[in-house]
C-alpha cells in the first residue's frame, strides 16, 4: 500500500498479469464503488479490480485505488485469500456497516456479487483490451446507456445513447439478431440495460469498468488543463 498525496493505493495477491504469466486462466471484475454510503456526506470514490481463477473461482488478488477505505478492503481481500475462500463468497462476508463507514452492501460484497454473476451466467462481461476489436460495422450494437449529457461530454467512438431508463420504450431501435455490447459511467447501469436486454432476448454484454474506468486509462488528463510556470498566477 502506498499514499501519494490523498490518494491511496494497495495491493494484495497476484495481479492479472502475473497471474496469466504463471499459467492461470483467469477472470476479473472491475468496479467504481463509493467509500461510504452515496447519500452520506464525504464519500469518495474507490476503484477495485478483483482477479479470479476461471472455473474454479478461486480468488488470486485485488488492486484498489481511492481515497477513503482502500486499506480495509484490501486487508479483507487479503484476509480472504489466505483463508482460501473463493471469489464468489465474499459476497457472504458479513462485514461493519454505518452509512459514514460503509454501503449496507460493502465494495467488497459487491464484487463477490458480480462474481457470483459470473458463475451463474447472469453476467457475461467485455473488456477494455476488447474494445479496438469491436466491429463499428453494424455486425454488433455498440450501446451507451448513460445519460445524454453524460455521453455528450465523453464516449467511446461508435457506441450509440439510449439511456436506460429510456430502454424499453426504445427496445425497437436495437436489432435482435445482433449481440449487444454496453457501457455507462461506473457498470451499473450498464447491469441493468444487460438484463433488460436478455429479458427481451438479447445476447448483451457489460463493459467491466465503466466509462470512468475508460477514460481514466485512455485519456491524458496531464494535457487537458493549461500549465502555468511556478509561482505565476493564472
Amino acid at each position: 500500500i502506498l499514499k501519494v498525496f490523498n490518494l491511496t493505493a494497495a495491493s494484495t495477491g497476484i495481479n492479472e498479469t502475473e497471474a496469466k504469466s504463471a499459467g492461470l486462466d483467469v477472470d476479473y471484475v472491475i468496479l467504481s464503488p463509493m467509500s461510504n454510503s452515496s447519500y452520506y456526506p464525504g464519500g469518495k470514490t474507490m476503484t477495485m479490480k478483483v482477479v479470479f481463477e476461471k472455473g474454479t473461482y478461486r480468488l488470486l488478488g485485488a488492486q484498489i485505488v481511492g481515497y477513503d477505505g482502500v486499506d480495509k478492503r484490501i486487508d479483507v481481500i487479503a484476509t480472504a485469500i489466505h483463508a482460501k475462500l473463493k471469489a464468489t463468497q465474499l459476497k457472504d462476508l458479513d462485514l461493519s456497516y454505518a452509512p459514514p463507514y460503509s454501503s449496507a452492501k460493502d465494495p467488497v460484497n459487491m464484487a463477490g456479487f458480480m462474481i457470483d454473476n459470473i458463475s451463474k451466467g447472469i453476467l457475461k462481461q467485455w473488456y477494455l483490451p476488447d474494445e479496438k476489436n469491436l466491429p463499428r460495422d453494424g455486425s454488433v450494437t455498440l450501446l451507451d446507456t448513460r445519460t445524454v449529457d453524460e455521453y455528450n461530454d465523453g464516449h467511446v467512438e461508435g457506441f450509440k445513447n439510449i439511456p436506460v431508463d429510456e430502454l424499453r420504450e426504445r427496445i425497437d431501435e436495437i436489432e435482435k439478431r445482433k449481440p449487444v455490447y454496453v457501457i455507462c459511467q461506473s457498470g451499473i447501469r450498464s447491469y441493468v440495460a444487460c438484463r433488460i436486454l436478455e429479458g427481451y432476448g438479447y445476447e448483451a454484454y457489460n463493459f467491466s469498468g465503466g466509462y470512468r474506468f475508460y477514460n481514466a486509462v485512455t485519456s491524458d488528463f496531464a494535457l487537458v488543463e493549461k500549465s502555468y510556470d511556478c509561482g505565476k498566477d493564472k
